[in-house]
């Protein structure tokens, strides 16, 4: 095996599908060519050593020119303690261990990113990615083959070893690359979608920073709770509304703050079924298109309260100058936003709102997780 091994992966926009993965929905999102990589050498002791990009170079369009990082350790021959609740470098290396993927030496790891942190844009998830990827390949596993159980692997070592609210669209979306279809109705079933959009979709950084869990919890818990309410209906999930749209009376017995965020997931549960038809469907709207991806930010900003002051300037300031449409990108709350439009109108839309003061950049739709060649 030659060292160094280079490894990356890619963020995403969630298309379609925001907030409801973990309500065992589905997701329509593309993986994009904003990346974290991981370069990885053997060491001779049993330490994993780490460096990281500076995460004060979190802003989208930041490059780390000056090599600013940080460190971290784990050393492997002692018992791991996770230290706070996002310790992902020990909790990688210890769900590697536990796997026994991880033999009796350690290994420098540099990890460098184009990824916005604190976003949206799943910089912990890339993150994680990146370093299991590297690990799995520096010990010579052939684990990250199954790219199914590599997103598992992802989520586990974010998710679930930490007890947080989250799902597994970023996970499975970096591994897989290109546009896809998740359905989380038991596990996770994934699908390439045919057609990528014609057009362009345009990142913008709205510089307001995101606490991701506490969205999470907020546009999650009510909607879970009045789906438990109305189990005592027949009502086992979002898709019973979608079957039988007149079963939607049931939720007028609900207080009004849980019946605005069931309300607006039902919605954009139907908005990303005529999306998906519309993927399918030739010849294909681009306009239509776009005010579907609008029309699901609406619900996200009025039923589920996750838009901001700057992020609707944005919108409404590249709509104006002739976007289709566009939407919070992640858990909202703040971090970062696009929108779609026809490639002869990108670089417009792009002046106009950097003129405002919020950074952007063109996307292009990219592969999934990898080794560099």
């Amino acid at each position: 095996m030659q060292y160094p091994i280079t490894v990356s992966t890619p963020s995403r926009i969630c298309l379609f599908g925001e907030h409801q993965d973990y309500l065992g929905l589905e997701v329509i999102a593309l993986a994009i060519d904003l990346r974290f990589t991981a370069r990885i050498s053997p060491r001779e002791d049993k330490k994993v050593v780490i460096r990281i990009r500076d995460e004060k170079l979190g802003a989208l369009n930041v490059t780390n020119d000056q090599g600013l990082y940080e460190q971290y350790v784990v050393d492997m021959e002692k018992p791991i303690v996770y230290e706070n609740k996002r310790d992902y470098m020990k909790s990688c290396v210890n769900l590697l261990m536990k796997r026994g993927i991880l033999g009796e030496r350690g290994f420098d790891v540099v990890m460098d990113s184009t990824i916005p942190i604190g976003k949206g844009m799943c910089s912990s998830t890339t993150m994680i990615m990146a370093l299991l990827r590297a690990l799995i390949e520096g010990a010579g596993s052939d684990f990250a083959k199954d790219l199914g159980a590599l997103s598992e692997l992802g989520f586990d070592a974010e998710v679930a070893e930490f007890g947080e609210p989250g799902g597994k669209m970023d996970h499975y979306t970096s591994a897989l690359g290109g546009m896809v279809h998740l359905d989380f109705s038991d596990g996770c079933r994934a699908n390439r979608l045919p057609l990528t959009p014609p057009g362009r979709f345009i990142l913008f950084d709205s510089l307001r920073d995101k606490d991701t869990i506490r969205v999470l919890r907020e546009a999650k818990e009510p909607v879970v709770s009045a789906l438990e309410e109305l189990k005592d209906k027949g009502i086992r999930s979002i898709r019973d509304f979608y079957a039988d749209p007149a079963r939607l009376e049931l939720a007028q017995g609900l207080d009004d703050f849980r019946r605005g965020k069931l309300m607006a997931s039902c919605d954009n549960y139907a908005i990303l079924r005529e999306a998906l038809w519309m993927l399918y469907a030739r010849p294909f709207d681009p306009v239509r298109f776009g005010q579907l991806i609008y029309a699901h930010h609406v619900n996200l900003r009025d039923g589920l309260g996750i838009s901001t002051p700057e992020i609707e300037q944005i919108l409404q300031t590249a709509m104006a100058n002739g976007a289709y449409g566009g939407k919070v990108n992640g858990s909202g709350g703040g971090g970062c936003c696009y929108v779609y439009c026809a490639t002869e109108d990108a670089e417009k839309i792009l002046q106009a709102v950097e003129a405002q003061g919020y950074p952007g950049h063109i996307l292009k739709g990219d592969k999934g997780n990898c080794v560099e060649a």
